[in-house]
């Protein structure tokens, strides 16, 4: 894994500049984390993740918000960012993903109680994240107002109703008078799980975050 992504820098835009870094890049890798995180959901025992909700929650802000104010003051005070810039290579350094879980998967212990924390507390950590860099980008356009808070706090009540109760509901129906044609189920689960991470994008966050509860949802 770690030799793809070095040969990714060196023929890249940035290295050799063998390759462009194109739609077709974006939309393979975009799918490719789509679905990491969509895997994880499902291999995630929800009621080995309850028993350590409370785990998963302490080490998911504790992960994003020791770099994010790490990051901030060294910005502000080390590199002579402005308060903006600062909170967002903060935020930068909060985030984290899922990028070794396959091989986690490969070697068994994907239902470890250590691997149910990491995955839970790294949606919550890039769910921070992502919300920093939706406030510093609304500030950046001079769109930070009373207005944003309201649009971004209904966007993301009506994307958890789409989400948690409505997928569901459409989920049982479709399964239930789809029983026996596997490309048919097989298409919906992708079309699921594409949409969610449409919407969660519209709604503000981030498709991955879609992701992961078109998994358990």
């Amino acid at each position: 894994m770690i030799g793809l992504i070095l040969a990714g820098v060196i023929i890249g835009p940035n290295g050799l500049n063998l390759l462009a870094r194109n739609a077709s890049f974006v939309l393979f890798g975009t799918v490719g984390l789509l679905y990491i995180m969509f895997t994880a959901g499902l291999e995630i025992d929800l009621e080995d993740f309850k028993k350590n909700r409370q785990t998963s929650i302490i080490f998911g802000l504790a992960s994003f918000f020791l770099p994010q104010i790490l990051g901030m003051a060294a910005g502000f005070y080390l590199l002579d960012f402005k308060v903006a810039p600062s909170v967002l290579l903060g935020a930068l350094l909060g985030s984290h993903t899922l990028l070794a879980y396959p091989a986690a998967s490969k070697l068994g212990i994907a239902k470890s109680r250590s691997v149910t924390i990491t995955v839970g507390g790294t949606i919550i950590a890039d769910l921070f994240s992502l919300l920093v860099l939706a406030v510093i980008a609304s500030a950046a356009r001079g769109e930070l107002n009373s207005f944003f808070w309201v649009k971004l706090l209904i966007s993301l009540t009506i994307y958890g109703v789409v989400v948690i109760w409505g997928l569901p509901k459409i989920g049982k129906w479709f399964f239930r008078n789809v029983e026996n044609e596997s490309v048919s189920q097989y298409t919906f689960v992708l079309a699921a799980v594409f949409v969610t991470g449409f919407l969660a994008e519209l709604a503000g966050l981030e498709a991955i975050i879609g992701a992961f509860l078109a998994a358990w949802y």
